[in-house]
């Protein structure tokens, strides 16, 4: 993960210096911007592996970019890791719902916006070396990392997408959220359990009426990838 480019999306500099700092001495590469303006250019140049993207920004907030950027075919595969001073649970599941992979919430230390950043990359990294996994008309190729339903391609981020493969590599077994958080999100990683509901709900929405009733509600359990009813 060391060269990888973020671009921190932050109009008050101390902030985006303090970020630097604690970015390149882990051996990133930092790009800045102070507005969405400015960000979008670069994002359009550069296309960076990772944004930092303050929620409160002059003239289009930091929530509409994501928006934007998470329904543009050439943007949308970027991780966002949403940076805000509200902690509100509203405002935190707003930023996911609109496709922020993670949250983080202002004042923070380098040491955790560090591991935090790790943990969303690793999850938008690559996946293993195997074989397409086909369950009916829904295929999924580790390789190409696409995901297919009847022969067309299927929109979804980087984290319903590592959810949907470890669901049809274990299926017909029940999960808690905790246990999810571990397989999907990695070990030490700082995501609340409920962040797992909005994740389901965003990979049902992606597999569409035919095929969101594969991922399953056990209740008082968690969820399971089912074929049977």
């Amino acid at each position: 993960m060391v060269g990888k480019n973020i671009l921190i999306v932050d109009d008050e500099a101390p902030i985006r210096e303090m970020i630097v700092v604690a970015l390149e001495m882990a051996g990133y590469e930092c790009l800045e911007a102070e507005n969405t303006g400015q960000a979008h250019a670069i994002i359009v140049d550069r296309k960076p592996d990772l944004i930092l993207l303050d929620w409160m920004l002059p003239g289009t907030s930091g929530i509409e970019l994501a928006r934007r950027l998470k329904r543009d075919e050439l943007t949308g595969d970027i991780p966002i890791i949403m940076l805000t001073a509200k902690g509100e649970e509203d405002n935190k599941i707003q930023g996911l719902e609109v496709g922020a992979d993670d949250y983080i919430t202002k004042p923070f230390s380098p040491r955790e916006l560090v591991a935090r950043l790790k943990a969303v990359l690793r999850r938008a990294g690559p996946a293993d070396n195997e074989g397409p996994i086909e369950v009916g008309g829904l295929l999924l190729d580790p390789i190409s990392h696409r995901v297919t339903i009847d022969g067309k391609p299927a929109e979804m981020g980087p984290t319903e997408y590592r959810l949907l493969q470890f669901f049809m590599t274990h299926q017909e077994r029940a999960y808690t959220r905790g246990q999810l958080l571990d397989q999907v999100w990695g070990g030490n990683v700082y995501v609340e359990e409920r962040t797992v509901d909005v994740h389901i709900r965003r990979l049902r929405k992606a597999l569409g009426e035919a095929y969101e009733n594969l991922v399953q509600t056990v209740r008082g359990t968690g969820y399971r990838f089912s074929t049977k009813g």
